[in-house]
């Protein structure tokens, strides 16, 4: 069977990265697929990008290499998004830059039958949010093609980022997959009485998919891995005694929680999702 790799959400942890592209590499993998967000957060930007551009075979953009490296309006942004803009930029060539703003949004191709889509957040919008636990209708949108994808046709599987925790879900016969994040892993169902480790989650993910690429006999064999490979969290750190933002940075590392719960939760609550009941 063939093996592809799809990696995400790197979000500057160059140590994180690197771990991930060595188990790769002893897995004998040689496609590997970045669905966006190679930058923010940590301080490798420029490192990140560029490893990103050496080994990964389909690199598709992120809300984050969109965002950080688009014109702004600096008269409309508060003092502080400002500075932070200004030290991502500043971590990245003028090069890696253009690179980002010119990434594709989606990618498709066929795996053992399958129409496999892949994009970062959802088929609509760069920075759209669903997550593990959503309405059926949100969840099923994720297959549906759009203005963004590469075709007019409904997927059978789609691999997706965005939200740093990975999951598999099957609706309608159809295949949800979230590759986590690579840099960034978060679990946001979180609560004290229930949480087990939190090194479950603190650890870099990705997803590996095996099947007959290029293939339309769906009579073929294909199977979903997700992989969750430690890494030296504390090295990574070390190393980012100039980050702007090392305190979240350093939070969300250590304990697997998104820095703005709050954002998420009424995201939920909009949706019918009692966050009380987590």
């Amino acid at each position: 069977m063939d093996k592809i790799a799809i990696i995400s959400d790197i979000h500057g942890n160059l140590e994180a990265l690197k771990v991930v592209l060595k188990d790769i590499k002893e897995r004998n993998i040689e496609k590997i697929f970045c669905l966006g967000d190679i930058v923010a957060k940590g301080t490798h930007q420029e490192e990140c990008v560029n490893l990103i551009k050496e080994n990964c075979e389909i690199v598709l953009k992120g809300n984050c290499d969109a965002y950080f490296t688009s014109e702004v309006e600096r008269e409309t942004k508060p003092e502080i998004e400002l500075k932070r803009i200004d030290w991502i930029n500043s971590k990245l060539s003028n090069e890696s830059k253009k690179y980002l703003r010119n990434l594709p949004y989606s990618f498709e191709f066929y795996l053992s039958g399958r129409l496999v889509r892949l994009f970062h957040a959802t088929p609509e919008k760069i920075n759209g949010f669903i997550g593990n636990i959503d309405t059926i209708g949100r969840l099923y949108s994720l297959f549906l093609p759009s203005e963004n994808t590469l075709s007019n046709e409904k997927a059978d599987i789609i691999v997706y980022g965005h939200i740093h925790t990975p999951f598999i879900q099957r609706i309608y016969n159809r295949t949800i997959i979230n590759s986590g994040s690579v840099g960034n892993a978060i679990d946001v169902f979180r609560n004290i009485d229930k949480d087990a480790d939190v090194k479950n989650t603190t650890l870099a993910n990705y997803v590996i998919l095996s099947g007959k690429y290029d293939s339309k006999d769906i009579n073929e064999e294909i199977s979903f891995e997700l992989v969750n490979v430690p890494y030296d969290i504390e090295k990574e750190l070390k190393e980012n005694e100039d980050n702007i933002e090392m305190e979240s940075y350093e939070e969300e590392l250590r304990s697997g929680k998104y820095r703005n719960m709050e954002k998420i939760y009424k995201s939920f609550e909009l949706r019918g999702i009692e966050t009380d009941k987590i």
